[in-house]
């Protein structure tokens, strides 16, 4: 299946402040190019002591701006022209210093002129120590700009360059270009519609501090809750313990559970108009939960009996009346064989099977490649993409589905 690049015809002016971070920018120019956007770059100077302004030119083959004063074009005013051109601005990294420039209306530089200057779009994507991203007046300058109207994605939590550990990592690449692509590529056409998406592990506990989990990040549910979202859905997103910041505009409802995402899914099923389970529950539970911690040696220490969980897909497909519901198979050998079974016997619309050893698909990263199954034994080959991206493919999928009914 080919992938259409989505962003044709769309300008995207890059904003580069100086942080570590600012390499990573570079991976964000070159998937912007490859989607298709021209990719105008703008560069502080700060900036450019980490990465060269030909990096940028060479991955997107626009010039890579860093002077208020010096526009390619005579005839041009540098920052208007920029701030003209944009369908959206996007500053990545953002500094605490660029955040506290724009909330304050001081346009000083290149990049923080057109900023002031745009009437695009514009977001931020944050990268700073995590005592900077926590200082009050950070958060102040922050709720202040999303006041009014400015974007953020959010940064995530880990290492920093400097070996501390927090909230203040710069997102990751393709988490910014999906969101680009999101703002810029919204389609409405599930308006009205009522979707409900399942995401993450879930955790079945043996003693006071340990449990039986899986390696879901919930990165693929999460992707499918704001492609929803951006297309127009009502959604509901219930996530077991999540690795990262549930999507923004979704109702979220966190459980722990098998059981309880079982139960938080069968209250809310029977009212949506699509269901799809992109979670990766548990299938077994200790038969007794230790009321202490288990140690070694102790009796009966050596041998955890275990009982299967309520089969939640199961269940769905034996109640469901018009909803679509799609489920997803992780499968490790006879991938397509065991997802056709399991799209026969939960009765199910559509059944997105991953050979979850490939590296780069599955569980714990950002891409995936699938296989769409259908009841009629039709299969679809998905090539890698991103998560975010493969969502919307999903979702138009369910749409075709829907439009088969006559809904």
């Amino acid at each position: 299946m080919s992938k259409a690049k989505g962003l044709e015809g769309k300008t995207v002016v890059l904003g580069v402040t100086g942080g570590i971070a600012a390499y990573k920018a570079a991976d964000v120019a070159s998937k912007l190019t490859q989607l298709g956007a021209c990719v105008p770059t703008v560069m502080t100077s700060h900036a450019t002591r980490f990465v060269a302004p030909l990096t940028f030119r060479a991955l997107t083959g626009q010039r890579a701006e860093t002077d208020l004063f010096a526009a390619e074009d005579r005839f041009e005013i540098g920052h208007i022209g920029l701030a003209e051109r944009a369908d959206l601005v996007l500053v990545a990294p953002a500094t605490a210093n660029v955040l506290a420039k724009t909330a304050a209306g001081i346009a000083d530089d290149l990049l923080t002129t057109t900023v002031c200057a745009t009437k695009a779009p514009v977001v931020f994507a944050p990268a700073m120590n995590p005592r900077m991203w926590e200082n009050p007046i950070t958060r102040r300058n922050v709720a202040l700009l999303r006041e009014l109207g400015y974007r953020f994605i959010d940064p995530e939590k880990g290492r920093m360059a400097c070996g501390t550990e927090g909230w203040g990592r710069l997102a990751s690449p393709q988490r910014i270009v999906d969101t680009v692509v999101e703002l810029l590529c919204r389609k409405q056409d599930l308006a009205g519609l009522r979707v409900l998406v399942t995401a993450g592990p879930t955790r079945e506990p043996l003693d006071p501090v340990r449990f039986l989990s899986n390696r879901s990040s919930g990165r693929m549910g999460c992707a499918l809750g704001s492609a929803a979202a951006a297309r127009g859905a009502m959604v509901t997103l219930v996530a077991g313990p999540l690795s990262l910041t549930p999507p923004p505009g979704v109702e979220t409802v966190s459980v722990l559970t098998t059981a309880e995402m079982h139960e938080a899914v069968i209250h809310r099923a029977d009212e949506q108009d699509i269901l799809i389970c992109a979670a990766a529950p548990c299938d077994f539970r200790a038969t007794q939960v230790a009321e202490q911690k288990l140690k070694k040696g102790s009796p009966g220490a050596d041998t955890i009996l275990l009982a299967p969980t309520v089969d939640i897909l199961r269940e769905l497909g034996a109640r469901k009346r018009s909803q679509v519901l799609i489920g997803f198979a992780a499968e490790t050998e006879n991938v397509l064989a065991n997802a056709a079974t399991k799209l026969r016997e939960k009765n199910l619309d559509l059944n997105v099977v991953n050979d979850v050893t490939q590296p780069d698909a599955g569980f714990e990263v950002e891409t995936n490649r699938v296989t769409l199954l259908s009841p009629d034994g039709r299969t679809e080959s998905v090539d890698l993409m991103g998560k975010r991206e493969l969502a919307d493919v999903i979702l138009d999928r369910a749409l075709q589905i829907r439009q088969s009914r006559g809904q």
